[in-house]
């Protein structure tokens, strides 16, 4: 198999300095992102209003609701092309990339016409104020124009990820950001564009990030070479993609589904309320980035791993993984609530706004490290080749138990700090079970990977 620089072998050699060289990079890249995302908020809250700061901030969970069940299919696509590359099987890589990139683009395309068509709808549903409700929608639509190249980079970043390589897609998006960041200071500050000039510089960088992935993929050489002219959709491979990605996705939808009611519950409480929770939000991604490349590192280490058939580094990848999120977490979360108010001011100079966010932070960051801890477990039941499982315990400890919050706890005490509290109270639980599942789904696949030495 041709290896290039950029690629890493996760079956051999040290696994630890291994694993920080990967997700170093996915942390920034990560933090980048939120970074970017951060100035779209920070530019449309100071110039434009609290209106509009809360319209923005009000779609996210929304959209986070219509894009996750596509974005795990990229999931299941790293997974194939993880294992694959650990077996040295270049056809299969060769398979799962043409397939992999030609249904990013039709999800993409359906997922633009699904959001464009329902934006209004499902705002208003989620009960999205009378002073919102039109800057949120136009949001939205402009938003969702760009799905085709959102999944596209999401895709081809995931692919280059299995192999190792997380640097590419840190420089292109660090581009596409840059020109974002720019682009929304000429739209916002420049032609007082408002909430349509954030989306619009949203979508403009993720065609950038979309056609610069696209050209790296075209130009590596080995199972990971993407020609257009061999796009196609391979039954088997899709199958497969598929059979990891949709419970994935539909697990990323099910915390969607929760966080939309808990959006719905925050929004009863005024454009305020959303403004500053909208704010902290904002912030906790950087957190939550941050751990999530945890996540990833351990679904990546532990598909190479168990494709190059070495399970004896399964343990200790999820160990090494388990040990950085909560370093991580615990440091950054500490950190910004540290410096809770210079962080709010950014996003508005309203101290009913910056106490809003403050309410937040006190439940979030005391307890985001469990967040990340569940994810990490989540990653590696995943890389073992499950996707089911982590679904359904996630549809019964995340999405289940804070509906049954909203609608016992928080209709009995409807507060904003009763609300919040609903998300440490499902990760513990949550994390814990997975914790079960890994252990026995990990000696299934010893018990498996014996029997088949036996015969």
């Amino acid at each position: 198999m041709t290896k290039n620089s950029y690629e890493m072998d996760m079956c051999n050699g040290p696994l630890t300095k291994k694993i920080l060289i990967f997700s170093i990079p996915l942390m920034c890249s990560g933090i980048l992102q939120l970074l970017f995302n951060a100035i779209d908020m920070i530019v449309v809250g100071q110039y434009s209003g609290k209106e509009a700061l809360a319209a923005v901030g009000s779609t996210a969970s929304l959209i986070n609701l219509l894009v996750n069940v596509f974005i795990g299919l990229s999931i299941g696509a790293n997974v194939l092309i993880a294992q694959a590359y650990g077996a040295h099987h270049d056809q299969d890589l060769h398979e799962t990339l043409h397939t992999s990139i030609l249904l990013s683009i039709i999800c993409g395309f359906f997922l633009s016409f699904i959001g464009i068509l329902l934006a209004k709808p499902l705002l208003l549903l989620m009960g999205t104020p009378d002073e919102v409700i039109e800057l949120a929608t136009l949001y939205m639509k402009i938003y969702f124009v760009g799905m085709p190249a959102m999944l596209l980079y999401n895709f081809g970043s995931s692919i280059l990820r299995a192999t190792g390589d997380t640097k590419r897609p840190l420089y292109f998006l660090l581009i596409a950001g840059v020109i974002n960041a720019l682009l929304n200071l000429v739209f916002v500050v420049g032609f007082k564009m408002s909430v349509a000039g954030v989306a619009l510089a949203t979508v403009i960088a993720q065609c950038i990030s979309a056609f610069l992935i696209t050209l790296c993929l075209m130009r590596t050489s080995g199972g990971c070479q993407l020609m257009l002219s061999k796009l196609h959709i391979n039954k088997t491979v899709l199958l497969k993609i598929m059979r990891i990605g949709l419970p994935a996705g539909f697990q990323g939808a099910i915390f969607s589904i929760s966080n939309v009611l808990i959006q719905s519950s925050v929004n009863s409480f005024g454009a305020i309320a959303m403004a500053g929770n909208a704010a902290t939000t904002n912030l906790e991604g950087f957190v939550y980035t941050s751990m999530n490349a945890f996540h990833q590192t351990a679904l990546s280490f532990t598909g190479q791993n168990i494709g190059g058939k070495k399970y004896d580094r399964i343990k200790p990848i999820l160990r090494i993984c388990l040990i950085s999120v909560f370093v991580v977490g615990s440091a950054m979360s500490l950190l910004f609530f540290i410096f809770r108010f210079p962080l709010l001011r950014l996003y508005s100079s309203d101290s009913e706004v910056i106490n809003y966010g403050i309410v937040r932070m006190k439940v979030i960051f005391s307890t985001y490290f469990l967040c990340g801890i569940m994810d990490v477990l989540v990653g590696s039941i995943r890389g073992l080749g499950y996707s089911v499982l982590p679904m359904i315990v996630s549809l019964l400890g995340a999405c289940g138990l804070r509906i049954l919050w909203i609608f016992t706890l928080f209709k009995l005490m409807p507060t904003l700090t009763i609300l919040y509290i609903s998300y440490p109270v499902s990760w513990g639980i949550t994390l814990t079970v997975h914790f079960l599942c890994f252990k026995i789904l990990y000696n299934k696949v010893l018990n498996e990977q014996q029997l088949s030495i036996a015969h």
